[in-house]
């Protein structure tokens, strides 16, 4: 499944996390692993541009983070990045730089490419956003399944098991979400794809195109 791929759906130079990413072949294998990473990463950061606050939090003095945002770590939150008012981090997340965690957004083991905006009441769990990526307002990962059974991706043709309970989504770079919609357990969205308001998603939506409904895709001009 080609479009799954890392390679195909990210910018690697586009976060500070790039080396979670060593040895994979798939973005959600890494999911497990965003915890232990963050704290090994934390420890390296520089002293002069991150400081540390809480336990194993680490903030860059550029970001922005409003008094009633809410971080628990392991967390990073990088360099010109927005944390906003009631903005709720529970932990095994990074915020690339200059990315917008918004008002009343709610963030759990997600790795945020740079630039990403997750802007206006927004739940991102088991999740990664690829560099750009924007979810309006509303948009929520749903990362477990109602039956509580494994995440499969599919698509037309292909499935891999992920062995994963909890997987939200998977977002190329400079994918644009529409206000109120829902990206259900193992939707991955190839770069620079645009998904109408209002949509439910749950399966693989090619790079470069328009997804207006289950069935009905579009391919960009």
């Amino acid at each position: 499944m080609e479009a799954c791929k890392i390679r195909n759906l990210f910018n690697l130079n586009e976060t500070i996390a790039v080396r979670l990413f060593d040895g994979a072949e798939y973005p959600w294998e890494v999911l497990p692993k965003i915890g232990a990473f963050i704290v090994e990463l934390g420890q390296t950061l520089s002293e002069e541009e991150y400081e540390k606050r809480g336990e194993n939090v680490w903030i860059a003095k550029s970001a922005t983070v409003a008094p009633t945002a809410y971080i628990n770590g392991p967390a990073i939150i990088g360099k010109d990045a927005q944390v906003r008012h009631c903005a709720f981090i529970r932990g095994n997340a990074i915020v690339g730089e200059g990315a917008v965690v918004g008002n009343s957004t709610e963030l759990k083991n997600v790795v945020l490419f740079n630039k990403v905006q997750v802007p206006h009441y927004n739940y991102v769990g088991d999740s990664i956003l690829g560099y750009k990526a924007h979810m309006g307002a509303g948009s929520i990962t749903s990362n477990v399944k109602s039956d509580k059974t494994l995440v499969v991706v599919k698509d037309e043709k292909e499935r891999i098991e992920t062995g994963l309970k909890k997987f939200g989504a998977m977002l190329g770079d400079e994918v644009e979400v529409g206000c109120g919609s829902v990206l259900n357990p193992g939707t991955v969205v190839g770069p620079h794809t645009n998904i109408y308001p209002l949509s439910s998603v749950r399966e693989v939506v090619p790079a470069d195109s328009i997804y207006k409904k289950r069935g009905e895709v579009a391919q960009k001009h």
